[in-house]
């Protein structure tokens, strides 16, 4: 079965590198550099370095369309006189995409597109002047990601084509084909390992935001556990706990940008805000409700995108006195008239910032609630809800201002689970793969049509008077892959599409 992704990978004969100071990444890609004239001295390897890492906020600005909204967590804010995101984000949200929705075709673009610099900077650090503890660093770095980004792809595409080195010809990138998932699961495995006996425990404190041992240990867990290897993914979680992480105190300072990469953090994509570098997130002006005029972002007018709408669904979830729904989402705001306004958004990346478009929250990308829940499911599912499983799962709850839990059985202990993990995580790109994990197929499109007839009878928002259609919310079990997308299909006619697509 042959693929080819030529757009992304002749993006890569040119490799952007960010400008590399102490706030190393934190700054934005001012230029272009051809890589074979690149890579001369430590200072060049760590720009190349900073620029994988930079474009990972491109990646992450829209990651919430494949892993939130596209499950019962959110929805959006319906736009009755603008239809012209029918074909893009609508077709996410209701299930309707299909090989020619180009969300998807910028999903598979943009983490091939990083995986090309990542293969770039592996393949050019044995010749790089440069430290052989940096160059090891780097290697251990770019294989890190490389990995979370393969277990993206496939997670997302199913079977994917492997590409570690860098691909200078068109020719070239027809012959690749893709593999089987077995095969990049090893990849995966083969990164990990690699990261982990290779990265530090942390960095010093002008280098934020590197991954670190912790990162890959803890993604090593979550790619055991999705393989159902729980032996496996206890031993890999178990060593993240002996790594210093701990806990906040307090859920909402989680959030916070002035108190980012702390305890908790394990890995969060790093933005900057309150400057014009070109690096600052704007992730609340894309979920705040439309025609808000300023009422939940405070510049005068300011509308919000009205995407990633929390679902009634979602807040019906939350146990009465959960200290961690006002933090994560509002259920409507009061406008400048004074009138309440029932309509949904997200909370946790909303925080007062100085330039408008310009914030400063980080993406947590894996915390420490993560790892403990995700190694209170694995002890269950290895031996059932043993006393350590019940301390992890409640140390979340209790936090939360929630009682404890205990008594449960195995399969009872599975749901409180996943249902903490939706409200802890909630809004953190964790609801989609959770739902993948933790279902069979026909579980899955069960769980969600009926979550489809819920919405549909009871919309989150006014859709205006406009009815759905017939197909809308309506998921069958192909779609728990999405299609490869079509202008990859056109650039090579040999290409098999996935099932059903």
């Amino acid at each position: 079965m042959k693929n080819t992704t030529v757009y992304s990978i002749m993006a890569g004969i040119v490799l952007a590198c960010a400008s590399c100071s102490d706030e190393f990444l934190n700054k934005a890609d001012p230029t272009v550099l051809v890589a074979d004239n690149f890579y001369s001295n430590e200072k060049e390897l760590e720009q190349a370095v900073a620029g994988v890492y930079g474009m990972l906020r491109n990646h992450f600005n829209n990651e919430w369309q494949f892993n939130e909204y596209i499950s019962d967590n959110t929805t959006l804010h319906f736009n009755v006189g603008n239809r012209g995101n029918g074909p893009a984000l609508e077709a996410i949200e209701f299930w309707q995409y299909n090989a020619a929705t180009p969300n998807v075709a910028t999903l598979y673009n943009n983490i091939y597109s990083v995986m090309v610099n990542a293969n770039t900077t592996l393949l050019r650090l044995p010749d790089a002047n440069a430290s052989d503890a940096v160059k090891r660093r780097a290697e251990g770095e770019m294989k890190m990601i490389r990995a979370y980004l393969y277990f993206q792809l496939v997670q997302h595409f199913g079977d994917v084509i492997i590409v570690t080195e860098p691909v200078s010809t068109p020719s070239e990138a027809f012959a690749l084909e893709r593999q089987p998932v077995e095969s990049v699961y090893q990849l995966i495995f083969s990164d990990l390992n690699d990261a982990i006996a290779a990265l530090p425990v942390s960095h010093p404190s002008n280098q934020t935001g590197r991954v670190t041992r912790g990162a890959a240990l803890s993604l090593l867990g979550k790619v055991h556990l999705t393989r159902k290897e729980y032996p496996q993914a206890i031993a890999a979680l178990n060593q993240v706990t002996t790594l210093g992480y701990e806990l906040l105190p307090n859920y909402a300072d989680i959030f916070v940008p002035a108190n980012k990469n702390h305890k908790e953090s394990i890995w969060d994509i790093q933005y900057q805000g309150d400057n014009l570098f070109g690096v600052h997130s704007s992730f609340i002006y894309t979920f705040a409700p439309r025609e808000s005029g300023g009422a939940v972002i405070n510049f005068p007018g300011q509308e919000g995108g009205g995407w990633n709408t929390p679902t009634l669904d979602i807040i019906a979830a939350y146990e009465p006195n959960d200290l961690r729904k006002d933090v994560s989402l509002k259920e409507g705001y009061t406008n400048l008239q004074g009138q309440w306004v029932p309509v949904p958004f997200i909370n946790k990346y909303n925080h007062p910032h100085t330039i408008r478009g310009v914030t400063n929250d980080n993406w947590p990308v894996i915390r420490y609630a993560d790892v403990l829940l995700m190694l209170a499911e694995a002890i269950n599912e290895a031996s059932g809800p043993t006393g350590e499983a019940f301390g992890h799962l409640n140390a979340i709850r209790e936090r939360a201002g929630l009682d404890p839990l205990s008594g449960l059985s195995q399969a009872a202990f599975r749901e409180a689970v996943l249902k903490e993990r939706r409200i802890e995580l909630a809004f953190e790109n964790h609801r989609w793969l959770d739902l993948k994990r933790t279902m069979t197929t026909p579980e899955l499109v069960s769980f969600l049509n009926a979550y489809g007839l819920r919405e549909r009878a009871n919309p989150t928002t006014s859709r205006g008077g406009i009815p759905f259609s017939n197909d809308d919310f309506v998921f069958e079990a192909y779609q728990v892959l999405f299609p490869i997308p079509e202008v990859q299909m056109r650039i090579n006619p040999s290409t098999r599409q996935n099932p059903g697509y």
